[in-house]
């Protein structure tokens, strides 16, 4: 990880602060199809020498609280994911295939997305829906309006909702 904080300051303090590129992504659901994406995507990112945000909202909320990077599930689309008990054995399976293909856990990629300079943004609407505060998240995550996305957004090079 060391090695990778060093490279990625060594390539950015090499690049002028006016011509530094940027990317932001969405993530709004707290499943595994729905934190996976932008965290490899971000990850990716700063690994290109871009600085690269997350900004969770609604249910994608929770994949930055507290203890919930573990309790992060599978729901199967469909009447599949209806059926009593498909959700945790869909969980199951999918954990299994990441092991397998070598694929970091969910915390994992949490953890390596910060030390890589990934920021974690969470809604302000949202916290404030659920009656959450600060503490309840993980450290380094930032609070931001809808607003406060926009304006960044605007400056981004790359936008996506995952």
């Amino acid at each position: 990880m060391e090695a990778s904080k060093k490279f990625m300051k060594e390539k950015e303090s090499a690049q002028p602060e006016h011509e530094r590129e940027a990317a932001s992504f969405i993530c709004s659901r707290d499943t595994l199809d729905g934190v996976y994406p932008p965290l490899l995507l971000a990850i990716n990112a700063r690994r290109q020498g871009m600085e690269a945000s997350v900004f969770f909202t609604f249910m994608g909320l929770n994949a930055i609280r507290k203890g919930w990077a573990k309790k992060v599930k599978f729901q199967m689309p469909g009447f599949m994911g209806a059926i009593p008990g498909m959700c945790s054995l869909a969980t199951g399976m999918m954990k299994k295939k990441i092991e397998n293909a070598g694929v970091p856990d969910i915390q994992d990629m949490m953890d390596m997305a910060q030390a890589e300079g990934v920021r974690f943004v969470g809604c302000q609407m949202t916290v404030d829906m659920m009656e959450l505060c600060e503490g309840d998240f993980i450290d380094g995550v930032e609070i931001w309006t809808a607003e406060d996305y926009i304006k960044h957004a605007k400056t981004c090079k790359i936008n996506m909702f995952t």
